[in-house]
């Protein structure tokens, strides 16, 4: 088998084994942010102390992104994944008991080794299926297992609706059982993907560029890279907007004078805006052979900022089919984000994808600054914010036109 054939052969078996790592990964995502409603319509909580939830869950990435890109270049990718999914298995156990025993501190700890597990995921898993196989098809094959991970982000809240949200507040071990079945469900799978990824520990070894799932560091050599840089702010700008807006759609639709819906109801159809991601990276995989990616990325940043507009300024349930729209926006947008970002050079690929990962802090900032807005000039004004993120991302995909892919 000649070398190029061996490399396809490879990279097919490392995609079919990521469709389960990305499927999670949006699953508990996106039931992870069930619990800002839940915090704020149960428990009573203003809008900047529910958001710790999201601020705990997407600090990991910016405190352990570094040793954690040092120790996937020592044990190498598969290695890594199994550790990640190991991790996070153990982390939604821990999850659900901190909340049998309401003790807030610990619920936000487990939510931080929780995304310590992803973040070994985010670096290895985005890096590696980037960088193996031809580079010409590195975006589409990003997008197309984003899209996977768009299921899961369907899928969380549609299944844990009724868990998170539909009963009224419960102490100790009916607690524990009341939101207990999602995370049964993610411990599973977990357990099974770690125990697959471990099985297949060599399945990287053949492979020539073994630099390019390794490197070192090298600081400058980032720092220079005007692209890298500009890449990882878009990455914090769009994590952030997403993550904000998924956090409070709940709470926006839920408003009498959107639609005025109960709280179950409200998170089922968040559902629309994760499957509006899932849909558009469907199809933004098939555009991107036909295409430029950067100008696919511009034109759907555009796009969501103008629908975080109407939905910051017009009342009525055009507001609420607004924001559920931007779904169908964001869905190109972090793997094209991080494909034109990532350095050319295979050496840096693994540190430039650790830059690229600790951008995803994002995800902790701006819902907070979101939340604070909405805590003071109301939460529907608050949406103006994410709206000038995606006017940054927009800004980043013109400065990439000219990009090789």
């Amino acid at each position: 088998m000649d070398a190029v054939a061996s490399t396809d052969l490879i990279a097919g078996r490392l995609f079919r084994l990521s469709i389960g790592v990305f499927f999670i990964g949006g699953f508990l995502s996106s039931v992870i942010s069930l619990f800002v409603p839940r915090l704020t319509l149960l428990y009573g909580l203003d809008y900047s102390r529910a958001l710790l939830v999201q601020f705990a869950f997407h600090t990991s990435y910016l405190l352990f992104a570094i040793p954690i890109a040092m120790t996937i270049m020592r044990i190498g990718y598969m290695r890594s994944a199994a550790t990640g999914l190991s991790v996070m298995a153990l982390s939604c156990g821990l999850f659900v008991a901190s909340h049998g025993m309401h003790t807030y501190g610990l619920l936000l700890f487990s939510l931080l080794a929780l995304s310590a597990g992803i973040t070994f995921l985010q670096i290895a898993a985005n890096t590696v299926v980037a960088v193996v196989g031809n580079a010409e098809g590195a975006a589409f094959r990003l997008n197309l297992l984003q899209a996977f991970n768009s299921v899961g982000t369907v899928a969380g809240p549609l299944v844990g609706a009724a868990f998170i949200l539909g009963s009224p507040m419960l102490t100790g071990r009916a607690a524990m059982a009341e939101i207990a079945p999602p995370f049964l469900f993610a411990i599973l799978l977990l357990g099974g993907l770690a125990i697959a990824f471990l099985a297949r520990r060599n399945l990287l070894q053949p492979l020539v560029r073994t630099d390019a799932i390794g490197g070192r560091l090298d600081w400058p050599a980032l720092l220079a890279d005007r692209r890298l840089l500009a890449g990882t702010g878009a990455i914090f700008v769009y994590t952030g907007a997403e993550v904000a807006i998924g956090t409070l759609l709940v709470n926006y639709l839920v408003q009498p004078q959107v639609f005025g819906i109960a709280p179950v109801n409200a998170a089922r159809l968040v559902s629309l805006y994760w499957g509006g991601a899932m849909i558009g990276r469907l199809a933004g995989a098939y555009a991107m052979r036909r295409v430029r990616p950067a100008t696919l990325l511009m034109l759907a940043a555009i796009g969501a900022a103008l629908l975080a507009i109407v939905a910051a300024t017009v009342k009525g349930s055009l507001g609420g089919i607004a924001l559920l729209a931007v779904g169908l926006c964001n869905s190109i947008m972090y793997p094209t984000i991080y494909v034109l970002a990532l350095p050319d050079d295979p050496k840096l690929a693994t540190p430039g994808g650790t830059l690229l990962c600790m951008a995803v802090v994002g995800g902790a900032v701006v819902p907070m600054l979101t939340g604070l807005l909405a805590d003071r000039v109301g939460l529907t004004a608050s949406l103006m914010l994410p709206a000038a993120c995606y006017l940054g991302i927009a800004a980043f995909a013109r400065q990439c036109r000219g990009a090789r892919i």
